[in-house]
């Protein structure tokens, strides 16, 4: 894979580079400020361990030199269009809950001074936007490295942070916010708006 003959390859270089920005973004407006509580455990850095160099080393690889082409897949040509699309959506959600969250967004499991439980824009209705924009994020990103390594290599190791790290959330939530938050969770879906 060469991410300059590749037209998939190079908008999800662009895609990756706009995600890493966003993120970059909000992690210096948010350096700094004073944390209140903290649930960062062993558990927390090792699947942090894992999840952020897979995410970005195995497609750095893939894109920029061709030890990984063994693992190549071929896919019909409309799968990169709905990588694409996947990938506008996954995007703008990302940024979105971000921008929703502004101050009170953390990389890990902790709360800052003076955090508010977000309940607008498109925390209104799920819970954990951002979580379902990596998703989509990494549905977009197996549609556009078709490789069974790098294509899959954000996607299956989130799910595991994910399954692992949402029910220690919300219940630090709950500790944090008490039964405004168990509120919040019965009117709010997880990943989807919940359907009433």
């Amino acid at each position: 894979m060469n991410i300059l003959t590749q037209p998939s390859a190079a908008i999800f270089f662009v895609a990756f580079v706009v995600y890493t920005g966003i993120r970059a973004v909000y992690a210096r407006r948010t350096r700094g400020l004073v944390k209140v509580h903290r649930e960062v455990d062993a558990l927390e850095k090792c699947l942090l361990v894992v999840v952020i160099p897979a995410g970005l080393f195995l497609p750095v690889l893939y894109l920029f030199t061709p030890r990984l082409s063994f693992a190549d897949y071929r896919l019909p040509p409309f799968a990169t269009a709905c990588g694409v699309v996947l990938m506008v959506a996954a995007i703008w959600l990302f940024w979105r809950s971000h921008a929703d969250l502004g101050l009170n967004w953390s990389a890990t499991l902790e709360v800052r001074k003076e955090h508010q439980l977000i309940k607008h824009g498109v925390y209104r209705r799920i819970r954990h936007p951002m979580y379902a924009s990596i998703f989509l994020f990494g549905l977009a990103q197996a549609l556009l490295l078709p490789n069974w390594l790098a294509g899959w290599s954000a996607l299956v190791p989130f799910t595991v942070l994910y399954l692992v790290r949402t029910p220690r959330e919300e219940q630090m939530m709950c500790k944090i916010f008490g039964d405004e938050y168990r509120q919040y969770m019965r009117q709010t879906g997880r990943l989807f708006p919940r359907i009433v």
